[in-house]
């Protein structure tokens, strides 16, 4: 057995790359979406008069990624 030949087998790939249709992974796509709209609502609206929760619990758990991303709270 030559050398060539081992290396030659180890290069080659053993399985071809699957394609994923988009109609499978569409779904996947909106629900990344909205919980990353959601979490932007949570860090950068939920405080004052657009607040859905009256208290401050939310605001004081995202304050650190609020001024993170830049958004102004006091």
């Amino acid at each position: 057995m030559h050398a060539s030949a081992t290396f030659d087998s180890a290069l080659s790939p053993a399985f071809e790359p699957v394609s994923i249709p988009v109609r499978e992974l569409l779904p996947w796509a909106i629900f990344g979406s909205i919980l990353l709209l959601l979490a932007i609502y949570f860090v950068g609206v939920e405080e004052g008069a657009a607040a859905i929760f009256n208290t401050m619990y939310v605001h004081e758990f995202v304050h650190d990624g609020r001024h993170l991303l830049g958004f102004p709270c006091h």
